[in-house]
């Protein structure tokens, strides 16, 4: 029944994330007027603009570890909101990434952010990958399962438009007990996100919603601290074990024989 009820929901998500590039097809015209480009990139420059005040103790915070040590190209960025904020064994987790790993998640930030800030903190380093996990925020905030399709799929297009060649990865959004009435919408999200990713190619969708639910279909508890919202210890060695087969991985050198 739970399989043919989610085969059904990846359908209804298909046909809606269909409908929605089709109304969008319909809505604009394939070459838009210049005053409509024109528009589009002043109304983009003004959030541009306004994200970046919004963050600046954040974006100073980077441009300072910059200094320090500039990442290596070729190695993994994951980048979104406090989930990745706070993973702070990030490295230690994952030290066997050639190029090693750069963490840019900043708290309370949304898919919009990301999007917005996607060349400050993706393609300024050069990433052979790039893990992504936001979402939840927006949702938060209102925004509609579309409209964080929206956001990624201008966070996939900034990044593809001067690294086509850069792995992009999406980690589903995870079902936070605290934000337990918005699992519908999150439901939908990962949906139509997946049959987005299904038709983008070297991308992927992690699925981190499932094994974070129980076998009554809810939150884990012992995933999420107190405020019901972030992770403990626990619920990041859970990320480890799912996201870490999506990652390069440098073999390990091998043993000598006995003789």
């Amino acid at each position: 029944m739970k399989t043919a009820f989610a085969a059904l929901s990846k359908v209804a998500a298909l046909a809606l994330l269909t409908a929605a590039l089709g109304a969008h097809a319909q809505s604009s015209s394939f070459f838009p007027q210049e005053a409509e480009t024109a528009a589009a990139e002043a109304a983009l420059a003004r959030d541009y603009l306004a994200a970046k005040e919004r963050w600046h103790n954040e974006l100073a915070a980077f441009a300072r570890a910059d200094q320090e040590r500039f990442p290596s190209p070729g190695g993994v960025v994951f980048v979104g909101s406090s989930t990745v904020r706070m993973w702070t064994r990030l490295q230690q987790d994952f030290p066997r990434v050639p190029g090693g790993v750069v963490n840019r998640g900043f708290g309370g930030s949304t898919l919009n952010d990301c999007s917005l800030f996607a060349r400050d903190l993706v393609v300024r380093y050069k990433p052979r990958q790039v893990v992504v996990y936001a979402g939840d925020n927006d949702l938060a905030e209102g925004r509609t399962p579309l409209q964080v399709l929206d956001s990624f799929a201008r966070f996939a297009n900034a990044v593809r438009a001067e690294l086509p060649d850069t792995r992009i990865s999406f980690v589903s959004v995870k079902p936070s007990p605290s934000r337990e009435q918005l699992l519908p919408q999150i439901r939908e999200t990962n949906h139509v996100v997946s049959a987005y990713l299904n038709l983008l190619p070297n991308s992927e969708y992690i699925d981190i919603y499932t094994p974070m639910l129980g076998a009554d279909g809810r939150p884990r508890m012992e995933l999420f601290r107190g405020d019901k919202l972030h992770m403990t210890d626990e619920g990041y060695r859970l990320w480890h074990a799912v996201i870490a087969p999506h990652l390069p991985s440098i073999a390990p050198a091998p043993t000598a024989s006995l003789p």
